[in-house]
């Protein structure tokens, strides 16, 4: 593998910081975006029924806030509780966006990683190409040689493919995952609205 990389010349190196980055934030994406860390289970119905037994407090509110992306969400319709209907959505909707924007954290990074690791493969198998040709040396009157050299130059290409195509596969699936979420947090947000403001029981 070493010999591969050592073969492949410069250009293969920002292939493997990019690789590196890329599995870096595929196994923190993966541990963050679990659903019993996003969206627990039974959580609006406990929050309301500690709500009708005794009220809510503001030490219970920030232990809702940190348990989880939904108990932000929840706790900043708790806080407007009393308010009316329409202060109460846009108190969870300006939490929302919050929590959207951490459920993204690094997907454009991934996302970018999956996109520009082919073309990085490209330009080290184009620098590999004008080494080969530009060589003065007898490689290109040696059909051999010339064949080991062009093989050596595709060797960036197929390395830049490697790391773009799990990359893809991920960003995509964790793009998905996020959607998913993003839509059961609004859907118990509503049932939340409603639920305080007499509509549901």
């Amino acid at each position: 593998m070493f010999s591969i990389i050592q073969a492949a010349g410069w250009p293969i190196w920002p292939l493997l910081f990019a690789s590196i980055i890329a599995v870096a934030l595929i196994i923190e994406r993966a541990v963050a975006l679990r659903r019993i860390k996003i969206v627990p289970a039974g959580l609006l119905q406990a929050t309301v029924a500690e709500f009708r037994q005794s009220g809510i407090s503001d030490t219970q509110l920030t232990r809702l806030e940190a348990h989880s992306p939904l108990g932000k969400v929840l706790a900043a319709g708790m806080r407007n509780a009393r308010s009316s209907r329409e202060i109460m959505k846009e108190s969870i909707e300006e939490a929302g966006r919050g929590v959207a924007h951490e459920l993204e954290r690094f997907l454009t990074t991934l996302g970018t990683i999956a996109s520009i690791a082919p073309l990085m493969g490209l330009f080290g198998t184009v620098v590999g190409m004008i080494e080969i040709f530009g060589s003065p040396t007898s490689s290109g009157t040696n059909p051999q040689a010339l064949a080991h050299g062009i093989s050596v130059a595709l060797y960036n290409t197929g390395f830049g493919l490697i790391i773009a195509i799990p990359s893809m596969i991920f960003y995509r699936h964790f793009r998905a995952q996020v959607d998913g979420f993003l839509i059961e947090m609004e859907q118990e947000a509503v049932k939340l609205v409603e639920v305080m403001h007499g509509e549901r029981k």
